[in-house]
């Protein structure tokens, strides 16, 4: 007999809305929750998109307060330039809509959760620190790629400790999410591709990792057929709103994998390109995945070869697990190159010498490598690194 699963808790935002046009159900869920004045933290990319739903706000009278321009790995500093310019302006609010990509909902959720509460957002950094939400939080994502419309995460860069560094907390969870695909349907190819690769790399991780669970395999699984699949198809025809919704729900499966179960190695060893080279986040999980991937097979050959089916490869019953798994990660490699996405560290800046410093800085992320099918050395982080070199 099977021993029966791990203890898991599952949250997620108590109402959750998907498909083309349920953006605008944000101001009926407002409405519901008393709001009037809605602190509105929004991408300037985002803009025309949200054009509808700003439209519809302020049809309804509502009071808006914008704050735009949230840079793509935003830093302690920027959140407090933003909270500062609230204070500086005496703008109260009485909930907080962010519209964006991942960074921009990391901030709004910040927003939200550091209303009214005394001290830096340093003092929140970890798990489970933040006390109770004030204000209401609702999230409308306009890539396909965070996932955090339904996670309890919120990533910054301190420029104190020169490492990005999160807050989880269930108080950074969304009372209402809306995943509309119409939002992303005017995002460049290179955005897309880079943010769908992190949603799948979201999926992949919570599948092969320590801590994977039954409940949250079913999510992870599909979110892999889901990008695999639609991913090329969004980057190249970007107006495809079929490609876009499927990219779109298999992000939202990511996002809601990483509570639960979180991600391992390839979000740890990404967390250095962002930090010291500024890289988009999506685009540095693109270049180390199937490099840790193969570097994982070993630990655990069936989870990844039920991987590599469901990204799409095709193999005979009784083929070893082993076999199948390898065939996954030259699926990825021709996913990369397939939606037009750099392959090596080296063509996007990155030099040799930062290896070492790299992978000092990589092991620091505890709390994701102890999630890695396969534990990772500063011998094993220099080697990925120069695989992907």
């Amino acid at each position: 007999m099977h021993s029966p699963p791990a203890t898991i808790t599952l949250r997620q935002p108590p109402r959750i809305g998907f498909g083309p046009g349920c953006a605008l159900e944000c101001t009926a869920e407002l409405t519901a929750r008393g709001a009037r004045r809605i602190l509105i933290v929004l991408s300037a990319s985002a803009r025309k998109a949200a054009a509808p739903v700003l439209d519809a706000l302020h049809a309804q009278s509502f009071e808006l307060i914008l704050r735009e321009g949230v840079p793509p790995e935003p830093t302690v500093g920027d959140l407090e330039k933003l909270q500062s310019s609230l204070a500086a302006s005496s703008e109260t609010f009485d909930a907080v809509l962010g519209i964006g990509g991942g960074s921009v909902l990391d901030v709004a959720k910040l927003l939200a959760a550091l209303h009214g509460q005394p001290g830096s957002v340093r003092t929140y950094f970890g798990m489970h620190l933040l006390p109770p939400r004030r204000v209401p939080l609702i999230c409308l994502p306009s890539t396909s790629g965070a996932g955090s419309e339904v996670s309890p995460n919120a990533i910054l860069y301190d420029e104190d400790a020169k490492l990005k560094k999160a807050v989880i907390s269930q108080w950074l969870v969304p009372d209402a999410a809306f995943v509309d695909p119409q939002l992303t349907v005017t995002l460049p190819p290179a955005t897309t591709a880079a943010t769908g690769i992190d949603a799948l790399s979201h999926c992949l991780e919570a599948y092969a990792n320590r801590a994977a669970h039954p409940t949250v395999d079913l999510y992870a699984l599909e979110g892999i057929r889901l990008l695999s699949t639609s991913l090329k198809k969004a980057v190249r025809h970007g107006a495809d709103l079929d490609a876009r919704a499927a990219c779109a729900l298999g992000s939202l499966y990511g996002g809601l994998c990483l509570g639960p179960v979180n991600t391992a190695a390839v979000h740890a060893l990404s967390y250095p390109l962002g930090s010291e080279f500024r890289l988009a986040h999506g685009l540095a999980n693109a270049l180390l995945l199937p490099h840790v991937v193969r570097f994982n097979l070993p630990a655990a050959p069936a989870r990844y070869a039920a991987i590599a089916r469901a990204l799409g490869v095709s193999a005979p019953a009784g083929t070893a697990d082993e076999t199948v798994a390898a065939l996954g990660v030259e699926k990825l490699f021709s996913l990369n190159a397939a939606c037009g996405l750099p392959s090596r560290l080296s063509a996007v800046g990155v030099p040799s010498d930062a290896i070492p410093r790299m992978a000092v800085d990589a092991l620091k992320i505890t709390r994701l490598l102890k999630n890695n099918p396969r534990e990772v050395t500063l011998a094993d982080a220099e080697t990925i690194y120069r695989a992907a070199f």
